[in-house]
């Protein structure tokens, strides 16, 4: 079975829409940022019936990152850091055995605000959208700071991190500094400590900075 697209007009978050309660998808090692694809598996039950859920209806899994000392109680509700990032599926394959792989697209910085009642076998919360700010005191000097670290990132990044031709599309498309700090920290092999205060910080200039 080919992997099924969504239309292009369901690839887009409108955040008009979006009443504020999303699906999660806890896991213990992935920081997903926005702009960025991860391709997925899903084969718990929970998550196929979250998946399945999200294929009839917005599309939408937030993908968070599972708090210390969430190996002594998996199977039930661990703790999860309270930043994360709302994803789209942008296509799916179900496998002959139920389970499925996906491509999860990230569009949002989420914070999140307090979980729901369990009424399903996966795990649901409210959550506020993030946006990204652009501080006006930075604005001289942003261009020089996202110069410095494309070339940084050109240095730092595994060969076989990237294609050729995406690093070579990446560098050509000027992406606004902040796309360009949640590409750079999601493609490069950071400390999870790392990944987890850029995807909680919503100033640009500091995220660059920091990376």
């Amino acid at each position: 079975m080919s992997m099924l697209p969504f239309n292009a007009e369901d690839l887009t978050f409108d955040e008009q829409r979006f009443r504020g309660a999303t699906r999660l998808f806890p896991l213990p090692d992935l920081v997903m940022y926005p702009h960025v694809v991860q391709p997925l598996h899903v084969f718990e039950s929970r998550y196929r019936e979250m998946l399945n859920e999200a294929l009839d209806g917005d599309g939408l899994i937030t993908m968070c990152l599972l708090d210390d000392g969430w190996e002594a109680d998996y199977d039930s509700r661990p703790a999860v850091y309270p930043f994360a990032c709302l994803g789209k599926v942008i296509t799916h394959r179900r496998l002959a055995d139920g389970t499925y792989n996906l491509m999860l697209r990230g569009q949002r910085r989420v914070r999140l605000l307090e979980e729901l009642p369990p009424h399903r076998s996966y795990r649901e919360a409210r959550v506020e959208l993030l946006e990204d700010l652009y501080p006006a005191e930075g604005e001289s000097r942003r261009d020089r700071q996202q110069s410095r670290l494309l070339t940084a990132f050109q240095e730092a990044l595994p060969e076989d991190a990237l294609p050729a031709a995406t690093l070579r599309e990446l560098l050509a498309a000027k992406a606004p500094l902040g796309v360009l700090t949640d590409l750079v920290a999601f493609a490069l092999p950071l400390a999870p400590s790392l990944k987890r205060e850029l995807l909680a910080e919503c100033n640009v200039d500091r995220r660059a900075a920091r990376l």
